[in-house]
Protein backbone atom coordinates (compact mmCIF):
# COMPACT_ATOMS: atom_id res chain seq x y z
CA UNK A 1 0.00 0.00 0.00
CA UNK A 2 1.98 2.87 -1.54
CA UNK A 3 -0.45 6.11 -0.56
CA UNK A 4 -1.87 6.39 3.53
CA UNK A 5 -5.33 6.93 3.80
CA UNK A 6 -5.51 9.59 6.66
CA UNK A 7 -9.10 10.63 5.57
CA UNK A 8 -12.74 9.29 5.83
CA UNK A 9 -13.28 10.62 2.04
CA UNK A 10 -10.08 9.48 0.63
CA UNK A 11 -10.72 6.02 2.09
CA UNK A 12 -13.87 5.61 0.38
CA UNK A 13 -12.59 6.86 -2.68
CA UNK A 14 -9.93 3.80 -2.49
CA UNK A 15 -12.53 1.62 -1.85
CA UNK A 16 -15.03 2.46 -4.48
CA UNK A 17 -11.52 2.65 -7.15
CA UNK A 18 -10.67 -0.90 -5.77
CA UNK A 19 -14.31 -2.42 -6.80
CA UNK A 20 -14.62 -0.89 -10.17
CA UNK A 21 -10.89 -2.06 -11.35
CA UNK A 22 -11.33 -5.71 -9.76
CA UNK A 23 -14.68 -6.34 -11.35
CA UNK A 24 -14.51 -3.98 -14.25
CA UNK A 25 -17.53 -1.96 -13.30
CA UNK A 26 -19.38 0.07 -10.88
CA UNK A 27 -20.50 0.11 -7.65
CA UNK A 28 -24.29 -0.07 -8.60
CA UNK A 29 -23.46 -3.21 -10.77
CA UNK A 30 -22.41 -5.28 -7.84
CA UNK A 31 -26.18 -5.03 -6.58
CA UNK A 32 -27.08 -8.67 -6.32
CA UNK A 33 -30.12 -9.61 -8.25
CA UNK A 34 -32.32 -11.06 -5.84
CA UNK A 35 -34.44 -14.30 -7.49
CA UNK A 36 -38.20 -14.75 -5.80
CA UNK A 37 -38.50 -17.88 -3.75
CA UNK A 38 -41.49 -19.91 -4.15
CA UNK A 39 -42.39 -22.87 -3.18
CA UNK A 40 -44.54 -25.39 -6.17
CA UNK A 41 -47.79 -24.38 -5.17
CA UNK A 42 -46.56 -20.64 -5.49
CA UNK A 43 -46.01 -19.69 -1.74
CA UNK A 44 -43.19 -18.43 0.23
CA UNK A 45 -42.29 -19.57 3.98
CA UNK A 46 -40.52 -17.89 6.56
CA UNK A 47 -39.59 -18.04 10.43
CA UNK A 48 -40.50 -14.74 12.63
CA UNK A 49 -38.92 -14.66 16.10
CA UNK A 50 -39.65 -12.07 19.25
CA UNK A 51 -39.17 -12.67 22.60
CA UNK A 52 -39.82 -16.64 22.94
CA UNK A 53 -42.30 -16.74 20.48
CA UNK A 54 -41.68 -18.83 17.11
CA UNK A 55 -43.92 -18.15 14.10
CA UNK A 56 -44.23 -19.96 10.90
CA UNK A 57 -45.59 -18.16 7.89
CA UNK A 58 -46.76 -19.13 4.45
CA UNK A 59 -47.70 -16.41 1.99
CA UNK A 60 -49.42 -16.69 -1.04
CA UNK A 61 -51.51 -14.49 -3.68
CA UNK A 62 -55.23 -13.44 -2.51
CA UNK A 63 -58.04 -11.65 -0.87
CA UNK A 64 -56.04 -10.70 2.42
CA UNK A 65 -57.14 -13.56 4.96
CA UNK A 66 -55.25 -14.05 7.88
CA UNK A 67 -55.55 -17.12 9.79
CA UNK A 68 -53.14 -17.95 12.62
CA UNK A 69 -52.88 -21.32 14.49
CA UNK A 70 -56.49 -22.31 12.23
CA UNK A 71 -58.34 -18.98 13.31
CA UNK A 72 -58.83 -15.82 12.04
CA UNK A 73 -56.73 -13.24 13.06
CA UNK A 74 -59.44 -11.23 14.60
CA UNK A 75 -60.43 -14.26 16.77
CA UNK A 76 -56.71 -15.23 17.87
CA UNK A 77 -55.33 -11.35 18.43
CA UNK A 78 -58.29 -9.98 19.58
CA UNK A 79 -56.79 -7.01 20.85
CA UNK A 80 -56.71 -4.19 17.40
CA UNK A 81 -53.14 -2.95 18.59
CA UNK A 82 -51.80 -6.77 17.92
CA UNK A 83 -54.09 -6.89 14.67
CA UNK A 84 -52.17 -3.29 13.59
CA UNK A 85 -49.29 -4.75 13.92
CA UNK A 86 -49.52 -8.16 11.73
CA UNK A 87 -50.60 -5.39 9.07
CA UNK A 88 -47.62 -3.08 9.30
CA UNK A 89 -45.87 -4.72 6.55
CA UNK A 90 -48.17 -5.05 4.51
CA UNK A 91 -48.66 -1.30 4.73
CA UNK A 92 -45.27 -0.34 4.57
CA UNK A 93 -45.19 -2.58 1.10
CA UNK A 94 -48.37 -1.36 -0.22
CA UNK A 95 -49.79 -4.97 -0.38
CA UNK A 96 -52.49 -4.40 1.61
CA UNK A 97 -55.44 -7.48 0.52
CA UNK A 98 -53.12 -8.87 -2.17
CA UNK A 99 -51.59 -11.94 0.53
CA UNK A 100 -53.35 -14.55 2.37
CA UNK A 101 -51.04 -15.52 4.92
CA UNK A 102 -51.32 -19.02 7.30
CA UNK A 103 -48.87 -19.19 10.25
CA UNK A 104 -48.61 -21.49 13.33
CA UNK A 105 -47.04 -19.34 16.00
CA UNK A 106 -45.60 -21.28 19.04
CA UNK A 107 -43.96 -19.96 22.17
CA UNK A 108 -44.77 -16.45 24.50
CA UNK A 109 -47.50 -14.28 25.12
CA UNK A 110 -49.60 -12.46 22.38
CA UNK A 111 -47.51 -9.42 22.04
CA UNK A 112 -44.59 -11.88 21.13
CA UNK A 113 -46.71 -13.89 18.99
CA UNK A 114 -47.62 -11.09 16.92
CA UNK A 115 -44.61 -9.59 17.12
CA UNK A 116 -42.63 -13.07 15.47
CA UNK A 117 -46.05 -13.38 13.18
CA UNK A 118 -44.68 -9.56 11.51
CA UNK A 119 -41.31 -10.32 11.03
CA UNK A 120 -42.42 -13.74 9.70
CA UNK A 121 -44.77 -12.18 6.72
CA UNK A 122 -42.03 -9.01 6.09
CA UNK A 123 -39.39 -12.18 5.34
CA UNK A 124 -41.62 -14.05 3.81
CA UNK A 125 -43.18 -11.25 1.53
CA UNK A 126 -39.50 -9.95 0.44
CA UNK A 127 -38.62 -13.37 -0.45
CA UNK A 128 -41.68 -14.02 -2.50
CA UNK A 129 -41.17 -10.14 -4.55
CA UNK A 130 -37.37 -8.81 -3.90
CA UNK A 131 -38.40 -5.45 -4.97
CA UNK A 132 -40.46 -4.89 -1.83
CA UNK A 133 -37.06 -5.72 0.68
CA UNK A 134 -36.19 -2.01 0.60
CA UNK A 135 -39.45 -0.70 2.10
CA UNK A 136 -39.33 -3.14 4.54
CA UNK A 137 -35.67 -3.22 5.48
CA UNK A 138 -35.91 0.65 5.99
CA UNK A 139 -38.75 0.03 8.09
CA UNK A 140 -36.61 -2.51 10.27
CA UNK A 141 -38.90 -5.19 9.68
CA UNK A 142 -36.83 -7.72 8.30
CA UNK A 143 -34.60 -7.19 11.68
CA UNK A 144 -35.60 -9.91 14.38
CA UNK A 145 -36.07 -7.81 17.41
CA UNK A 146 -33.48 -9.19 19.93
CA UNK A 147 -35.32 -7.85 23.39
CA UNK A 148 -35.63 -10.39 25.63
CA UNK A 149 -36.66 -10.52 29.61
CA UNK A 150 -33.54 -9.99 31.70
CA UNK A 151 -33.19 -13.17 34.17
CA UNK A 152 -33.66 -12.74 37.65
CA UNK A 153 -30.57 -12.32 39.66
CA UNK A 154 -29.79 -14.19 43.06
CA UNK A 155 -30.31 -11.97 45.92
CA UNK A 156 -32.86 -9.81 44.54
CA UNK A 157 -36.72 -10.64 44.25
CA UNK A 158 -36.82 -9.90 40.23
CA UNK A 159 -34.00 -9.30 37.86
CA UNK A 160 -33.23 -5.66 39.13
CA UNK A 161 -35.51 -5.26 42.34
CA UNK A 162 -33.98 -5.74 45.74
CA UNK A 163 -35.75 -7.33 48.44
CA UNK A 164 -38.03 -4.72 50.59
CA UNK A 165 -35.06 -2.83 53.38
CA UNK A 166 -35.65 -2.99 56.97
CA UNK A 167 -33.50 -0.88 59.33
CA UNK A 168 -34.74 -2.65 62.31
Amino acid sequence: MADEIKTLDELAKAVTDDIGAVQGSTAEDLEIAREPVRDELGRSYATGKRKDAVARVWIKPGSGKVVVNGKEMAKYFARPVLQLILNQPFQVAGVEGQFDVMATVKGGGLTGQAGAVKHGISKALQLYDPSLRGALKAAGFLTRDSRVVERKKYGRAKARRSFQFSKR
